[in-house]
């Protein structure tokens, strides 16, 4: 296994695959239904792929696709048709399945017979367990053999498997099936103008000693538990109405896959949290879960509270170079699958991120706005000064005021932010940059980090720590301002290399600056205008790497493509900064670009220009659903709104600058504080019904945490 280094993209899933996705679950499968090992198909539960091969055949004869429908994230409904033996074009037989993925998965097989006459059918089902660890599978390097039994029952299938002392398995249920070693069997015949049905059932045993869990099969008109985990988010969430339809399915879309997205921290069931995407990142990701989370806060702030607690309790405590922990450190990701625990030297979590802390104690500042108790956020205040420790004492090993990366083992991600493929960090001439590397957004998201703590250190009266802490924001904005600006190219460098030197490719980071208030206010036009010029916006978004730079390539990962969580960032930056058409453009774009994939924008698309594809150009293993694609549209309507709160201080602000294309928007049962409002927006009029007491509507933006830190401080003198 080749372990967190490097360059692992995923294989080809193969064309008209569909992905389902339910929790920390998931199921690819191709566009008929069937799942197949040289693929990178299959159900997977854990980071493990307890179903690899689930292929049906009618008479000997692959079932051909004629449809594919997702229902819900975790349904999806598949049309095919028996081919006929005898070479005429049309069939009688068509088959349904309708598929349910949850811990395992649920299959409604439906045959139905067109013809006059009856029909003679033997329907098999091939089924194969191969176990493989998720990264096995995504890289296409399967190469560990686990030691199999099956045992065929009375319309069940129990195969169990061992590899050294680790033991899985699963169970088939197939009521009514001749069931074999290799699968099961149903000879029936279907009556003229009628159809055959069944329902089965693959579930994973725990230590191989039973089901982890009867799939449950509710009975006519009852609501499966998925059904009902979606209608209790659906309960909590806003309700939006927009005259903009296209819009407004692509919002829904959004919700529905956040839902989808949503895991449990296991430890704590209460707390909810946000998985990366799938189908390869169905598990807690530190940066990842926190951008998801903070850009969903006006949907449901309780996912960003549930995501800094689970992330709080594996905050590191001490220095293991196999898993890059250190004390304070906030983790890159989670992972279950014996391989992985093999790379990490036993341990489940991997540190290798330097953005995810700092990330973490900005998201605990923008939590405390939207009310939560007091005991709540205090609780968390002691993970946010070991973070911070973490940043001065690891982050900046050299003491020159950058939090900079380098990986501590062979095994070890190149780059830690988030742009983390292997040559995502680069030199206008192609060159790549050399670690320690310290990357433009990092020192955003540090000072946004120092600002967010210093107001939650004023607002419970430790000046001496406000002061310390706002000191460090204005001298880390007075440095990265002198030493990241290119004056000669009028935009900050990418990064600073081991020697210190500017790195010089034209990229998208720099806009995540701009949100943070990192950029001095006579560098944003300059800045500003290289983001929207021709070589980094394609008309559907910004690049992640100018066209005119040496290792531009519209068809990479992170030097050319368009990731649409990055231009929602920059888009609300932009507003920050006043540059209003700007930020509606690149809102505009992306949801455009949402139309073409039934309004889900992927983690990212190709790079090429609008004008020369009149559609976005699909990246071939982009991850979909992805939690901050997912999220990426509420943060561009909420950014356009210009909507935000901050409980503690008794506002709402509210001065929406949405293009008149997307006409009026209408959002009810919007959490605001202990209740939920209602609001309207026609132009740039907005009203608001149901605020609760003590909260004042405000025009305007709301007070940056900058300000507050400044007007804190003036007041205190």
């Amino acid at each position: 296994m080749a372990g967190w280094n490097a360059d692992t993209a995923a294989g080809p899933l193969g064309s008209g695959t569909v992905t389902l996705v339910e929790g920390a679950s998931f199921c690819i499968s191709s566009a008929n239904g069937d799942m197949y090992p040289e693929y990178p198909h299959g159900v997977f539960f854990q980071d493990t792929r307890i179903l690899s091969r689930w292929s049906m055949t009618v008479n000997g004869q692959p079932v051909e696709p004629l449809a594919a429908t997702m229902k819900e994230p975790y349904r999806a409904l598949f049309a095919g048709r028996v081919p006929r033996s005898d070479g005429y074009a049309d069939t009688p037989l068509i088959v349904e399945r309708l598929r349910e993925v949850g811990a395992g998965i649920l299959e409604e097989i439906t045959v139905r017979n067109y013809s006059a006459d009856p029909a003679e059918c033997m329907i098999a089902l091939a089924v194969e367990s191969d176990f493989a660890d998720l990264f096995e599978v995504k890289e296409a390097r399967i190469q560990r053999r686990w030691d199999e039994t099956r045992e065929p029952g009375d319309g069940s299938l129990v195969i169990r498997a061992s590899w050294q002392d680790v033991i899985k398995g699963i169970v088939v249920k197939a009521g009514g099936a001749d069931v074999a070693r290799e699968g099961l069997m149903y000879r029936v015949v279907i009556p003229p103008h009628g159809y055959w049905h069944t329902r089965l059932s693959v579930v994973p045993t725990v230590d191989a000693s039973g089901p982890a869990g009867p799939f449950a099969h509710p009975v006519s008109g009852e609501m499966s538990p998925r059904d009902k985990r979606r209608q209790e988010w659906v309960a909590r969430i806003p309700v939006l109405r927009m005259s903009n339809r296209a819009i407004q399915r692509t919002l829904q879309r959004s919700y529905d896959d956040l839902g989808a997205l949503r895991i449990e921290d296991p430890d704590h069931p209460d707390r909810i949290v946000v998985a990366a995407g799938a189908p390869w990142f169905m598990t807690l990701f530190g940066r990842d879960s926190l951008w998801a989370s903070h850009m969903a806060l006006p949907v449901d702030p309780s996912l960003a509270l549930g995501t800094l607690q689970t992330l709080a309790d594996r905050q590191g405590t001490q220095v293991d170079p196999m898993s890059e922990e250190e004390p304070g450190k906030i983790l890159h990701e989670v992972r279950l699958g014996v391989g992985t625990g093999q790379v990490l030297g036993g341990k489940s979590a991997y540190y290798g991120s330097v953005d995810a802390t700092p990330l973490f104690v900005m998201l605990l500042g923008e939590a405390s706005r939207w009310g939560f108790a007091k005991e709540t956020i205090a609780a968390l205040l002691p993970h946010a000064d070991r973070a911070l420790d973490w940043i001065y004492n690891y982050g900046d090993k050299d003491g020159d005021g950058f939090v900079e990366y380098e990986r501590l083992n062979e095994q070890g991600l190149l780059n830690q932010g988030w742009k983390d493929s292997w040559d995502g960090i680069n030199f206008a001439d192609g060159t790549l940059a050399e670690p320690p590397i310290a990357l433009c957004e990092v020192q955003a998201y540090v000072h946004s980090a120092y600002t967010a703590r210093a107001w939650m250190a004023y607002d419970a009266g430790d000046l001496a720590l406000a002061a310390e802490l706002q000191d460090r924001a204005a001298r880390l904005k007075k440095r990265f301002n002198e030493q990241f600006w290119l004056p000669d190219k009028g935009y900050y460098a990418i990064a600073l290399d081991k020697d210190k030197r500017p790195v010089d490719a034209c990229t998208s980071n720099m806009g995540h600056c701009l949100w943070f208030g990192l950029v001095d206010e006579d560098k944003a036009p300059l800045m500003v205008e290289r983001l929207m010029s021709p070589e980094m916006f394609t008309g559907w978004g910004v690049r992640t790497l100018a066209s005119d730079m040496h290792a531009y390539n519209p068809v990479s990962y992170h030097n050319g493509s368009v990731w649409p969580h990055d231009n929602a960032i920059i888009a609300a930056g932009l507003l920050r900064y006043g540059f209003v058409e700007e930020a509606q453009r690149i809102a505009t774009a992306l949801l455009e670009a949402a139309e073409y994939s039934e309004g889900r924008l992927p983690e990212l698309f190709c790079g090429f220009g609008r004008e020369q594809f009149s559609e976005p150009v699909p990246y071939p293993t982009a991850c979909s659903p992805q939690a901050w694609a997912a999220t990426t549209p509420i943060l561009l309507v909420t950014s356009l709104m210009r909507y935000d709160a901050h409980v503690s201080l008794g506002g709402l602000w509210l001065d929406p600058v949405l293009p008149a294309s997307y006409g009026d928007l209408h959002i009810a049962n919007a959490p605001m504080a202990a209740g939920r409002i209602t609001i309207e927006i026609s132009g740039s009029t907005a009203t608001v019904q149901g605020l609760p007491e003590g909260m004042v509507l405000h025009r305007g933006h709301r007070p940056w945490m900058t300000e507050l830190v400044e007007q804190a401080k003036l007041h205190e003198k």
